[in-house]
């Protein structure tokens, strides 16, 4: 058995698709079928079930999926240390982030390591909600993840790399974008589009908290999976959501946001790994991000709240504006967003 072979198994695998694995690997596609077969025989069994329409694995490609995948990685490691070895860590370090919030902090953690730490391969694993980061931790999915304060676990460590509020976004021609600033009562009776509630979202259940503190429960009409899809549904007129301020960047003609005149906690972002866990490469990655995120952190700073509706009459101005924050959220552990 050659790699040459595991990765061309690994293409198809994922592709199911003959020719598109050939457009991956940049071959020709009869070469990718003869190597396939190559493989079946030398193993005796069928890797693939093949028809005319469609391609999918048999149980025997299931199974063979994960460990090949392995062993890839794990010759990846191996060039690695010989590589950077003598003059840094090689490892491998997985990371999982949900994709819209991390945005801004995401880039700056994963230029520092290919910087400072070239050896180390970061596999980033986006989607990953932020409360269900800990129990992937836990389990040894992952290795370190961006979640939200609080972390109950006490195997779990953490070091705060930003800050965020919570905002309302909603259509521009909704009759409550006329506001410059909501209360959080405004919302009451309104359609939500929010995260699932399954999937361990700390948006949703802060959702849930302010709304119950201002009296009502949010009247959800629709889920989706990702902030980009939920604000997409928001500008569409489907419903309003409340979201936090770090994912202000996406920008698309009917949407706006506002924040909040009722007072409504900060929320904490983190990185997390376990306590337990000494590999050197998870080790290098949270020394980075500490030094790197530190400043940051300790500013406390949130991300301001962008205006972006036509101006209408009675409404401040578009640009950039601070949600007020009564003092007592700034003093640790009210900072903090607690649910539960």
């Amino acid at each position: 058995m050659e790699i040459r072979h595991l990765r061309t198994f690994l293409a198809v695998a994922e592709e199911l698709h003959f020719g598109r694995a050939a457009a991956r690997l940049h071959m020709a596609q009869p070469p990718v079928s003869q190597q396939i077969q190559q493989l079946e025989k030398e193993l005796g069994v069928q890797l693939f079930e093949r028809n005319t329409r469609s391609v999918s694995l048999t149980k025997a490609g299931q199974a063979l999926q994960g460990p090949a995948q392995k062993v890839l990685n794990d010759l990846d490691l191996a060039i690695r240390a010989a590589m950077f070895g003598s003059s840094g860590i090689a490892g491998r370090a997985s990371l999982g982030f949900a994709n819209a919030s991390s945005r801004r902090v995401l880039p700056l953690i994963t230029r520092a390591v290919k910087g400072s730490e070239p050896g180390i391969d970061l596999a980033l694993q986006g989607q990953t909600y932020g409360g269900a980061v800990v129990n992937q931790i836990l389990s040894g999915s992952l290795d370190m993840g961006l979640a939200r304060l609080p972390v109950r676990d006490p195997l779990i460590d953490w070091h705060i790399i930003d800050f965020e509020t919570l905002v309302a976004a909603l259509p521009e021609d909704h009759p409550l974008a006329a506001k410059p600033e909501l209360e959080v009562a405004d919302l009451a009776g309104e359609p939500f589009a929010t995260f699932p509630g399954t999937q361990g979202s700390t948006v949703r259940d802060a959702t849930a908290l302010i709304a119950l503190q201002a009296g009502f429960s949010p009247r959800i009409v629709q889920e989706a999976p990702d902030s980009y899809t939920i604000l997409s549904l928001v500008a569409a007129g489907v419903g309003i959501t409340v979201t936090v301020s770090s994912v202000q960047h996406i920008q698309m003609p009917g949407l706006c946001y506002r924040a909040f005149s009722t007072p409504v906690p900060k929320m904490a972002a983190v990185l997390a790994w376990h306590k337990k866990n000494r590999d050197p490469a998870l080790q290098a990655v949270v020394a980075i991000a500490r030094e790197l995120l530190h400043t940051r952190a300790r500013a406390g700073t949130p991300h301001p709240v962008t205006r972006r509706c036509p101006e209408r009459a009675g409404s401040a101005p578009i640009g950039l504006t601070e949600a007020p924050v009564p003092l007592g959220f700034l003093s640790f552990p009210s900072t903090y967003l607690r649910i539960g």
